[in-house]
């Protein structure tokens, strides 16, 4: 259902409110230059600080200015199933295409903890949705086992995951244990050319809110096999995918649209603040050598 470069949208704010003005730009300005599918209310959207009136307009908004032109997979998750699952109604009654969930953070849930937060969503979300492993932030891992399970109960309401486990072999672990329609999309851009090559479709990346057309090149040239048009532009990418997390997420990516756009700013939401000097150099430098700037 889903595949190619799928930015994980910022959420532009200015003084402290969110940019509808600014947001609707980006979002024309991703599909404009390839990006395949839109993702609102992401770790990079910075859903963690958006009140729920906030959250659910940022994905309206996106919905909206999207118009069909690419989906829209609304990010959705909580480590509350019942305000996951409200997030969920309302980006069905938005409009939005599917639901990223992540798994559960803080809680620690089980793996059956896990499937009876998925099944619940599944049952009555009403929307496919995309799983999110991020080990990382959530300290929460769906195992592979977990996932097969999962989209065998649900064939057709658990469509996919966004892998940013770092663990490449859970292509061929899912690949193995899922009908081929399952969509599988890289959740780290500096593993998108390898997850491609073990079966993956695509990736929501976050090195997309800045490149977004070389992010569509690349996705373009794996899709046709041309690896090595596909090796040059992921080495004319890889510093940027690195410097998009030398300081705490979403503070680089914000910075680097700075450089690329003025009618951005950087502005963030508190614990977050603008990344540091260290961060700034490397992405004035990745932007350099990717021909950004």
């Amino acid at each position: 259902m889903f595949s190619g470069s799928i930015p994980a949208l910022v959420t532009p704010f200015r003084d402290g409110a969110f940019d509808e003005d600014a947001f609707r730009r980006l979002v024309d300005w991703q599909i404009d230059n390839g990006s395949t599918g839109l993702v609102p209310c992401g770790t990079t959207g910075e859903a963690s600080t958006l009140t729920n009136d906030e959250h659910h307009r940022v994905i309206q908004v996106c919905v909206e200015q999207a118009a069909g032109r690419v989906p829209v997979i609304a990010g959705c998750g909580s480590n509350d199933t019942r305000t996951a699952l409200m997030h969920m109604q309302h980006s069905k009654a938005f409009g939005a295409d599917a639901a990223l969930v992540v798994a559960p953070y803080y809680n620690r849930p089980n793996q059956e903890g896990l499937i009876a937060h998925f099944s619940h969503l599944a049952e009555n979300g009403g929307l496919p949705i995309v799983m999110y492993n991020v080990p990382g932030r959530t300290v929460t891992d769906i195992a592979p086992e977990t996932v097969v399970e999962l989209a065998r109960r649900y064939p057709d309401k658990i469509i996919g995951i966004k892998d940013a486990s770092g663990d490449l072999s859970r292509v061929t672990d899912h690949r193995r244990g899922i009908s081929a329609g399952f969509c599988q999309l890289s959740g780290d851009d500096e593993l998108w050319l390898p997850h491609s090559a073990a079966g993956g479709v695509g990736c929501i990346s976050v090195t997309a809110n800045v490149a977004p057309g070389l992010c569509a090149q690349f996705q373009a040239a794996i899709a046709s096999n041309d690896v090595a048009r596909a090796r040059e532009l992921n080495d004319r990418l890889y510093p940027l995918h690195y410097a998009m997390f030398e300081d705490a997420s979403p503070g680089p990516v914000k910075y680097a649209l700075t450089r690329v756009h003025n009618w951005l700013t950087e502005d963030l939401r508190l614990p977050l603040t603008p990344c540091n000097a260290g961060a700034r150099k490397a992405v004035d430098e990745a932007l350099e050598h990717a021909g950004l700037a």
